[in-house]
Order: C-alpha cells, then structure tokens, then sequence
C-alpha cells in the first residue's frame, strides 16, 4: 500500500480534527500493546494507525470510545463518612463549659484589673 494521506482517511472520517484524535489513540494504543491489523512495513506508530483508520482494519466507535474515556477526568471526592465525623464533634459537655468566675481567678493569682504595676515603662530620660 502507498503512503497514507489525510485525504484516504477523510473518507472514513470527515472531520479531521476527530482524525486527529483517534489515530492519535489508536497510535497510543499500539504503543501501549495493542494487536496490529495491518503490516507495519517499517512505519511508526501513528502511520500505522492512519493506515488502519483507511483501511477500516479498527472499529472507528471503538476508538472513539477509548478516546472519550480516556479524555475523562472524574475526580472521585472522598468525603468522610457519619461515623467518621461523630469523633470530631465535641460532646456536650466539653461544647458548654463554663468559664471561671473571677473569684477563682482572684485566688490563683490572676486579676481582670491589672494595672501593669510589675512592668517597668521606659521614661526615656537617661
């Protein structure tokens, strides 16, 4: 068989920018592994794939839909289950705790008033 044109394969699928993307897959396919239809007669990967789309040797919905599946990216969210989620919560004790009161706070030495008295201010008079 003589080369292979774009025209020889336009008749098999009309519009080229499509061409373009399954022999693009058909070539990755036989990069991958995939059996060859046709001889490959010294020629690399994406003129055998050309080839085969003329010949009609490869199943053109075949193609078109390894190249959908291929081209889909659906990122699966992984979203914690309920149980999961129950030891995050805190539990209602710990939610409401109260805050002491200033009596307390005037016994372990803490005050809401504090005047700074213990700091020293720099008067800048040196």
């Amino acid at each position: 068989m003589a080369r292979v044109t774009v025209e020889d394969c336009v008749l098999k699928v009309p519009n080229r920018f499509e061409l373009v993307l399954m022999a693009g897959q058909r070539a990755r396919d036989i990069s991958a592994g995939a059996k060859l239809t046709v001889e490959r007669d010294n020629d690399k990967n994406p003129v055998v794939a050309l080839r085969e789309i003329a010949d009609e040797t490869v199943g053109l919905d075949g193609l078109q839909n390894a190249l959908i599946l291929g081209l889909q990216k659906h990122v699966e969210v992984d979203e914690p289950e309920e149980d999961e989620m129950e030891g995050f919560i805190p539990d209602r004790d710990m939610a409401f705790e109260t805050v002491a009161n200033e009596d307390e706070m005037i016994e372990d030495g803490m005050s809401i008033n504090d005047t700074g008295a213990d700091f020293d201010v720099d008067s800048g008079d040196e």
